[in-house]
């Protein structure tokens, strides 16, 4: 386990610091010939003046201790001391990112708990908009629909409504054409020309007929002036019953051609004013059935105007109404809406204050891992020289005793 900031052991540091120091030292100063150094003393009795048994003088097994010059020693003190201020500079340090962490994470507990309040709060007020909301949208659309299918109705009456007037106009020009074939029909102008013309000739024939007559009076004058001869009173008296019979037979031929042409003109008209009657009687009946399919279509025409004109009025009340709620509802829609704007631009500014605290938060467990990956390496090695001899513990200062080395104890009574 990493420890924090008041649980690092900084009489261990100490220790593996002094330990460090006094290797560094031995290499330095008792490295031998080879290394520049002076040679330090050997176990053999040469001691120094002044200098107390050792445990090495009582013990063979036990290395000699090391001696250190005082000038040598006042820089190890000095670079340990530098190394205690560094260590207890980075323990601040690291205790400082502890209590920002944990700052940070009260802060967004606390942005947590107020999003939360806030959503509460906001919650059924945004669940009321928005029912309200969508009950106007479904109004709306439903006379929307209304308005549309009225609208659609209206336009087939209206279809309707052409088709029936274009009707109109075609029956009634069918009427027109029909009293002009009454008023002037020219199969009556053929038979009134032909009696005419038949009566003409029949004229022409009566006055033939007189002027034959009138030349055989003349002759038959002419004949007794003349006073003929007996002889030539028999032959006339012959021939005159020939000429009569003659002239008879004349006037017969054409009294009879004549009533001939009469009747066939009598008839010819009579069928053809029986075939105009007819004609004029299917017209009459057709004018008829047209006149009442007109005064029908005229009903129906008129009681589809007032149909149409009570839509007009019912899509008027309808779009009147639906203007009325549109204004009605239209400030009320825009304030819920600029709430529910602002209570989201809210939302949004939480939201990324807390994705900058998880990214600070971020950064700061980063520098936390670090801090731990190091002092992690600062055990291992601690426990790397405590498993070391300890024969670098003590420093000796010129004739001076042995100083025995205390770190376990130390770190017990630490806790570390």
């Amino acid at each position: 386990p990493v420890p924090g900031a008041d649980g690092l052991d900084v009489m261990s540091c100490c220790y593996w610091h002094g330990a460090t120091l006094g290797v560094r030292l031995s290499a330095e100063l008792g490295g031998g010939p080879g290394r520049g150094g002076p040679s330090l003393p050997a176990a053999s009795g040469h001691r120094p003046p002044g200098a107390t048994m050792s445990r090495r003088d009582r013990d063979p097994g036990v290395p000699p201790p090391l001696t250190v010059a005082p000038g040598r020693l006042a820089a190890a003190a000095a670079a340990r001391g530098a190394e205690r201020e560094e260590l207890a500079a980075l323990n601040d340090r690291f205790a400082a990112f502890l209590e920002r962490v944990r700052a940070l994470e009260r802060q967004n507990e606390t942005l947590r708990a107020a999003l939360g309040r806030a959503t509460a709060a906001t919650g059924p007020r945004t669940g009321l908009v928005q029912g309200e909301l969508r009950g106007l949208r479904e109004r709306l659309q439903r006379l929307g629909r209304d308005r549309d299918r009225l609208q659609a109705e209206r336009d087939g009456l209206a279809t309707d409504l052409a088709a029936l007037r274009q009707r109109l106009e075609d029956e009634t020009q069918k009427r027109e054409d029909a009293e002009k074939s009454l008023a002037l029909p020219q199969d009556v102008d053929h038979a009134t020309l032909s009696r005419l013309e038949l009566e003409r000739k029949v004229e022409l024939l009566m006055d033939e007929i007189g002027f034959l007559k009138k030349l055989h009076e003349e002759e038959l004058r002419d004949l007794e002036v003349s006073a003929p001869s007996p002889a030539g009173l028999a032959e006339v008296e012959v021939c005159k019953p020939e000429l009569t019979a003659a002239l008879r037979e004349i006037r017969t031929q054409y009294e009879s051609i004549a009533v001939k042409n009469l009747q066939e003109a009598e008839e010819w008209y009579k069928s053809k004013f029986a075939d105009l009657s007819d004609a004029a009687n299917r017209n009459h009946e057709a004018l008829r059935l047209a006149k009442q399919e007109m005064n029908e279509s005229r009903r129906q025409i008129q009681s589809l105007t007032c149909e149409v004109d009570g839509l007009k009025g019912v899509n008027e009340a309808l779009q009147r109404q639906m203007r009325e709620m549109e204004d009605e509802f239209g400030e009320e829609i825009g304030n819920y809406q600029d709430v529910v704007g602002r209570l989201e631009q809210e939302i949004q500014q939480m939201k990324e204050e807390m994705a900058r605290h998880l990214r600070e938060y971020q950064d700061l467990l980063n520098v936390k891992m670090a801090l731990d990956i190091e002092i992690a390496t600062y055990r291992k090695l601690l426990e790397g020289e405590e498993s070391r001899p300890s024969g670098f513990c003590g420093i000796f200062l010129g004739g001076g005793s042995s100083k025995p080395c205390s770190h376990r104890k130390t770190r017990g009574s630490r806790g570390s």
